[in-house]
């Protein structure tokens, strides 16, 4: 695991993701709390009437496509524009998935009528997990694709994608059911720029992914303008 993942891992885990820091283009309540842009970035140079300009180029969880409960697929141009919390579980878990899945109805429940709010579960099991699987595991749950995804696909690319997301995923024998991972919710703004690793397994820091989706809807609204 990089330097980077250790350190946003680490402090999601202790419920400081507002410790990491902000920067200029973050989002701001009314009490002035902002939510930062995490990941790697650079600064690129570029002319403008007749100027040098320079731009921070932020870290962006690149384009990608899964196969969801309802066998339709799921691409970086179903989130185009909308706020979206990610996570990485598998259906036969024995440990935190199942945690995991309560607090993300949590989630759920409180957006679920708001179209710019979506979220979407990836198998990192996805021989076992299949589309039927995933199916039969969301009508159990009581929810709809429209709103909540569970993503299957090739196996290495969603280990990719869990690396983009700046959290592990990976086959271990040695684990209970076979794979590690973390019980991580990824908060993604709509430029799919990460703004909050949380504790997936609490109910405190599940408190607070709630509380700061706000902020980025209110983000989103501003830049609409």
């Amino acid at each position: 695991m990089c330097f980077l993942r250790k350190v946003f891992v680490g402090a999601s885990l202790a419920l400081s993701v507002g410790m990491l820091g902000g920067c200029s283009d973050s989002a701001t309540d009314a009490e002035g709390r902002t939510l930062p842009i995490l990941g790697e970035r650079e600064t690129v140079e570029r002319e403008a009437n007749g100027q040098t300009v320079v731009d921070t180029v932020y870290h962006q969880v690149p384009d990608f496509a899964f196969t969801d409960q309802d066998s339709q697929q799921v691409t970086q141009q179903t989130v185009a524009g909308k706020i979206y919390v990610t996570d990485f579980f598998f259906t036969s878990c024995p440990s935190i998935c199942p945690k995991m899945k309560s607090q993300m109805l949590r989630v759920y429940e409180e957006y679920k009528d708001n179209p710019d709010v979506l979220l979407l579960s990836h198998s990192i099991d996805p021989e076992h997990d299949t589309v039927a699987v995933l199916k039969d595991f969301a009508e159990r749950l009581g929810v709809t694709a429209a709103k909540w995804h569970f993503l299957t696909g090739e196996k290495d690319r969603i280990y990719d994608m869990a690396n983009n997301y700046l959290v592990a995923a990976q086959e271990d024998g040695q684990a209970d059911g076979g794979f590690t991972h973390g019980g991580h919710f990824i908060l993604v703004d709509g430029h799919r720029r990460i703004r909050g690793v949380y504790d997936g397994t609490e109910e405190t820091s599940v408190n607070q992914l709630i509380q700061d989706i706000p902020l980025l809807l209110n983000e989103n609204k501003h830049a609409k303008k």
